[in-house]
């Protein structure tokens, strides 16, 4: 029965592992990554701890198969997250790194807030959240691209 519990265990940890989305904290590592793989930046700032539409954003398109799916072949995905709970507080580094990011591209504080980049770091598009599909929002970030 342990043997059962345990070989389900590991099924399960590694389908979650696999299906879970890619998300880089680094700009740099992004930027690396895009430009080798030809793909366009996906520049998520959230409060994952406190803003509601961010929440349903996760919910209802980051964290949906189809997106995930779309995302680890067509996109680099970076996120600049701003919790506000001492639980979920990130690194100094993280911190700095991502209020770096927040004074180039999102100086009105929007949350959500999502910016379409190319490799280099320009400004494709800027989008937020919306009661879609995800399918819908992946037309509208692709849109920012062509």
């Amino acid at each position: 029965m342990k043997k059962i519990i345990v070989v389900l265990v590991v099924m399960f940890v590694s389908v979650s592992t696999t299906m879970a989305q890619d998300w880089n904290t680094d700009i740099n590592v992004a930027k690396e990554l895009a430009s080798k793989e030809s793909k366009p930046i996906i520049l998520v700032f959230q409060g994952s701890d406190w803003c509601a539409p961010c929440i349903k954003l996760d919910r209802e398109i980051w964290s949906t198969e189809a997106f995930k799916k779309y995302a680890n072949e067509n996109y680099v995905m970076l996120k600049a997250d701003f919790p506000r709970k001492k639980n979920n507080a990130l690194s100094e580094t993280q911190t700095k790194a991502n209020a770096l990011l927040a004074e180039k591209y999102n100086k009105q504080g929007y949350f959500p807030f999502v910016v379409v980049l190319d490799s280099k770091g320009k400004v494709l598009g800027e989008s937020s959240y919306k009661k879609t599909t995800p399918e819908n929002y992946i037309k509208e970030l692709n849109a920012f691209i062509k």
